[in-house]
């Protein structure tokens, strides 16, 4: 079941939830963020059942 995760924005640096869906094991894609609409890249890694989240503007 996807669940929400607080992370910040690389760009504006505002707080903002993702919902990561960890049944899809781990994965990398692109989100906008909701308050300054830049995209954002987002990687989510699963190991057992330990998820972390990574966030990093596009040109890092």
């Amino acid at each position: 079941m996807p669940e929400p995760v607080a992370v910040t924005c690389p760009y504006c640096g505002e707080p903002i939830e993702l919902v990561v869906d960890e049944s899809a094991g781990s994965a990398g894609y692109i989100e906008d963020c909701p308050v300054c609409c830049r995209p954002i890249q987002v990687f989510v890694e699963v190991d057992g059942e330990a998820v972390s989240v990574r966030v990093k503007t596009g040109d890092e």
